[in-house]
């Protein structure tokens, strides 16, 4: 690919195949850039299924990004005196409801599609959430 693109003269090459897509970028020196390779996967069982994004960088460990499937207001919890669904560390199942999206006036759970163990929780409880904005990093088991 990188010979595809000095051939060409191009300054960017992106390439989707079978749901993984992988992006070149040169910097405005001519160097490609070596920043970290983003494979993205959309496992579409329905509306409501959530898009998984992989970042692999050099030494680090993988990480999932769990996405909103909808624009709505996400909740950590059933109600505001519940324990949240998930914290940071907790081992989480296919299958799991791991929040709540209220997206007019209905509440609709937000199941894991992967065995991970959350590193990360980017929103925070009851704040507007858009489509296909990350809500937690996992990393897969």
């Amino acid at each position: 690919m990188i010979n595809l693109m000095n051939e060409n003269n191009l300054m960017e090459l992106e390439v989707e195949k079978e749901g993984m897509r992988i992006r070149l970028k040169k910097s405005g020196s001519g160097e490609i850039h070596t920043g970290p390779l983003i494979i993205e996967k959309e496992v579409s069982k329905d509306k409501q299924t959530n898009q998984i994004k992989e970042q692999v960088e050099p030494g680090l460990a993988k990480t999932i990004e769990i996405k909103a499937p909808m624009v709505g207001t996400f909740y950590r919890a059933p109600s505001p005196e519940s324990a949240p669904y998930v914290e940071i560390g907790q081992i989480i199942e296919p299958g799991q409801v791991i929040c709540i999206i209220e997206a007019m006036k209905l509440m609709n759970e937000i199941k894991s599609e992967i065995k991970g163990k959350i590193t990360e929780i980017l929103v925070d409880n009851a704040e507007p959430v858009e489509f296909g904005q990350p809500l937690f990093l996992v990393e897969p088991l």
